[in-house]
């Protein structure tokens, strides 16, 4: 590891709260060449509105339009990193199916940018951007700065997210047994109490006890609820 890489991985891991962890972020970022850094965190739970916790230098004004006109449901930085890890770059292009949310941000002063996400095993993103009022990012910048934009995007996440998660989702800890993990991997495939009882030649009283202690770990509402959590964070 170069001495960049320690320098500022001992200052990431010396800091303890998720706002301090940023300003440390935006100082590497502003080191960088960068006027702006922001950082997302999209959990995944509750399915049908995940929560997301953001984190940005952004301008107050910027960031109250942008949550006003939910421009996270169509900001296209936001979709590319939901299905890829890939780094992109601010373009006409990229913006051109959403013109006015571009116009608006050019407005404040966002006008070039790189964005990069990461994703971990329990189906948690995380996003890193980094962005600036003048000069273009040039291919010849990025070659120079890659490998120090991508292990900051990956350290951001691991930070914050280690100081967030267990906050945010306790369940991703869950301490389950072999035999609620067997009952929910069953009940993941649809099968009732009766014929996971069958399955695994226990009393079916039994199998509910099991599902019922899965239920409350998983801080789930119902066992359909608790075997997709267990299914999203890795346990089946």
């Amino acid at each position: 590891m170069n001495t960049w890489q320690e320098n500022q991985l001992q200052a990431l891991q010396a800091t303890q709260s998720e706002q301090k962890l940023f300003q440390t972020i935006l100082v590497l970022a502003k080191e960088l060449g960068f006027d702006h850094c922001a950082y997302g965190l999209r959990l995944p739970f509750p399915l049908a509105t995940p929560k997301t916790v953001m984190f940005n230098n952004y301008p107050a004004a910027w960031q109250a339009q942008y949550q006003a006109n939910d421009y996270v449901a169509i900001d296209p930085t936001v979709h590319h990193a939901m299905h890829s890890t890939l780094p992109i770059l601010w373009t006409d292009e990229l913006f051109s199916p959403v013109q006015d949310l571009w116009e608006e941000a050019r407005l404040f002063g966002l006008c070039y940018g790189w964005a990069q996400s990461v994703r971990d095993f329990n189906g948690t993103v995380g996003m890193l951007t980094l962005s600036r009022s003048n000069e273009p990012i040039t291919e010849t910048e990025l070659d120079a700065k890659k490998f120090k934009m991508d292990w900051l995007t990956q350290t951001a996440h691991l930070s914050i997210s280690k100081c967030l998660t267990p906050k945010l989702m306790p369940e991703a800890d869950a301490k389950l047994s072999n035999r609620e993990i067997a009952v929910l991997r069953w009940t993941a495939d649809g099968k009732t109490s009766g014929e996971i009882s069958c399955i695994l030649n226990i009393a079916e009283r039994t199998v509910n006890f099991h599902i019922n202690n899965a239920v409350t770990k998983l801080n789930a509402a119902n066992k359909t609820s608790a075997a997709v959590k267990a299914a999203m964070l890795g346990f089946l």
